[in-house]
């Protein structure tokens, strides 16, 4: 059994967060004036150094000393690749916020190692390289609800995925008698080219849940 990262493997699992590159950002997309470090929520896009980032978390810190200025530390999660930085600003510090469209989208094909998506109202096809993907390369099938395209200037620039999907298991070490009862796992190769671990009752065959934000097998599909 060869459980591990032969053919079948899509383009860009290799690496969780993907290739890092600075999305060309023209004057055009700056319709917004820029914002106030103070006024900034989570889930705002914002570019800052020529780089857009998504802000997932933010940390206030009050003045430590009579006159210190109130500071921000934001955490930030790049557009795309997913790269993490750590931001602290001072509140009057500016940040530009971007205009970030989420659209909904199916799984179409591959064309050569590049992802194809097509726009479930208007059926735009959006192509998306495997650095844009990433990881989630591993949970990308066809039929399935629940991706979504982001989009900054109609550019796609990131994929979003379902919390689960099912997967087919490929290959997998034959079933114990008695498994059923105890906890062990194998190691699993699915359909899309990725390894999990399942119990040892999982059979090659089967279809599982697969939690994509784990990685982790969440139940027989």
């Amino acid at each position: 059994m060869d459980c591990g990262s032969g053919a079948g493997a899509r383009p860009g699992m290799t690496s969780k967060l993907g290739s890092l590159s600075r999305f060309p950002i023209p004057d055009s997309l700056f319709p917004i004036p820029p914002m106030k470090a103070s006024d900034i929520k989570r889930g705002n896009v914002i570019e800052h150094d020529g780089i857009v980032y998504q802000v997932r978390d933010i940390e206030r810190s009050a003045p430590t000393a009579r006159g210190g200025n109130v500071t921000f530390r934001f955490t930030l999660y790049s557009i795309p690749g997913g790269r993490k930085l750590d931001l602290s600003l001072r509140a009057d510090d500016d940040l530009r916020e971007m205009e970030l469209v989420r659209r909904a989208a199916n799984f179409s094909y591959m064309d050569g190692e590049a992802f194809v998506f097509m726009d479930a109202e208007d059926y735009t096809q959006y192509t998306l390289d495997p650095g844009t993907v990433g990881e989630a390369a591993g949970y990308i099938v066809e039929g399935v609800e629940g991706y979504y395209v982001q989009l900054i200037d109609d550019a796609p620039v990131a994929l979003l995925i379902p919390s689960s999907v099912s997967l087919t298991v490929v290959d997998t070490a034959p079933e114990l008698k008695g498994a059923s009862a105890t906890k062990r796992t194998k190691p699993a190769k699915l359909d899309t080219g990725i390894e999990i671990q399942v119990p040892e009752y999982i059979r090659t065959g089967e279809k599982v849940w697969v939690n994509t934000g784990t990685g982790e097998f969440s139940g027989r599909a």
